[in-house]
C-alpha cells in the first residue's frame, strides 16, 4: 500500500474513462471528480480511439448493458490492451447466464488489469456459483481467500471482492481489508464509484497490486471517516452520499494512516 498516491492523483489530474452503468453515471463521475482524477463518460464507440488515447485508465462497467454498449466495451478493451491503459472491468451481476454471455465476449476481447466484484458475483466468476446473487449479494462465502486467487489466476489480473472484509489478490500476494462502513451497502453505486475510483489508482501507480489496495483502503478508510464526523447512522444513507463525497477531498493522508493502521492483513 502506498498512500502517497492519494496526492500523487489530486497533483496530476489523470483522465479516468468510464463506460459506464446509467444508474450511477453521475455518482461515478462526481466522485472520480472529488479524488482529484478528470471523468469522461461516453456512449460513443466512434469516440473510443480518441479516449482512450487521453485516459490514464479505463473502467468498463456491465451494470446496464446492451447490445451497442457491449459492442463499444470490447471496442475500447481492445484498444486500451494495444495503447497499455489499464482497464477495471466491474461484471455487474455476472452470475445471471445473460450477464455471463456478455462478459465473457467482453474478456475474450480485452485483458483487465482488475476485476472489481462482490462476493456473489466474485464467486459466479470463480465457479463457485451457489454463491451468485446478483449485486445485492451478502454474507460471507465460505473460502474467499481461494475464490479471489482463483479469479485472479483465471483472468491473469488482480481481483478485487468488495464486502464486509475485502479481499484483493493477484494471484501469489493475497491482502485482506478490515476497514469501511456498512453505510457503503446501503448506498447503490458505492461498488461502481470504487472500480472507477481503483482505475484513477492504476493511472498514477503501474504495480496494479499496490493501485488496487490502495485504492480500495482509501476509498474504505474515507467512508468510516465520512461516518465519524457526520456521525450518522445506518438509517441515513442519503445522508452518507453527501458525505462521501465531501470527505473525497478532504481526506488526508495523516487521517488515512490512523484509520488504516493495523487494517490491511497479508494472508
Amino acid at each position: 500500500m502506498n498512500l502517497s498516491l492519494l496526492e500523487a492523483i489530486r497533483e496530476t489530474n489523470p483522465v479516468v474513462f468510464t463506460v459506464a452503468n446509467s444508474v450511477t453515471i453521475a455518482e461515478v463521475a462526481n466522485a472520480v471528480n472529488a479524488i482529484g482524477a478528470s471523468p469522461i463518460m461516453s456512449k460513443a464507440k466512434e469516440e473510443a480511439a480518441n479516449l482512450v488515447g487521453i485516459a490514464g485508465a479505463i473502467a468498463l462497467n456491465l451494470g446496464t448493458w446492451t447490445p451497442d454498449q457491449i459492442d463499444q466495451m470490447m471496442t475500447v478493451g481492445s484498444l486500451a490492451n494495444q495503447h497499455q491503459r489499464p482497464v477495471v472491468i466491474d461484471p455487474v451481476a455476472v452470475g445471471l447466464p445473460s450477464r455471463r454471455q456478455q462478459f465473457d465476449r467482453l474478456i475474450a476481447t480485452t485483458q483487465p488489469t482488475v476485476i472489481r466484484a462482490n462476493a456473489g458475483e466474485m464467486a459466479a466468476l470463480s465457479g463457485d456459483l451457489s454463491n451468485g446473487k446478483g449485486i445485492d449479494a451478502t454474507g460471507a462465502v465460505a473460502d474467499p481467500k481461494r475464490i479471489v486467487q482463483a479469479v485472479a489466476l483465471h483472468y491473469h489480473c488482480v481481483a478485487v471482492m468488495t464486502g464486509a472484509i475485502d479481499w484483493i489478490s493477484d494471484g501469489q500476494q493475497t491482502v485482506s481489508l478490515h476497514v469501511g462502513t456498512p453505510l457503503f451497502a446501503t448506498h447503490v453505486g458505492s461498488g461502481d464509484m470504487l472500480s472507477s475510483i481503483v482505475a484513477a489508482y492504476l493511472a498514477v501507480e503501474p504495480n496494479a497490486m499496490t493501485a488496487a489496495v490502495t485504492g480500495t483502503a482509501i476509498f474504505g478508510a474515507t467512508g468510516q471517516w465520512a461516518v465519524n464526523q457526520s456521525k450518522l447512522t445506518l438509517k441515513q444513507p442519503g445522508s452518507f452520499g453527501i458525505a462521501l463525497m465531501d470527505s473525497f477531498s478532504q481526506v488526508t493522508v495523516e487521517t488515512l494512516s490512523s484509520y488504516l493502521k493495523d487494517k490491511v492483513v497479508d494472508e
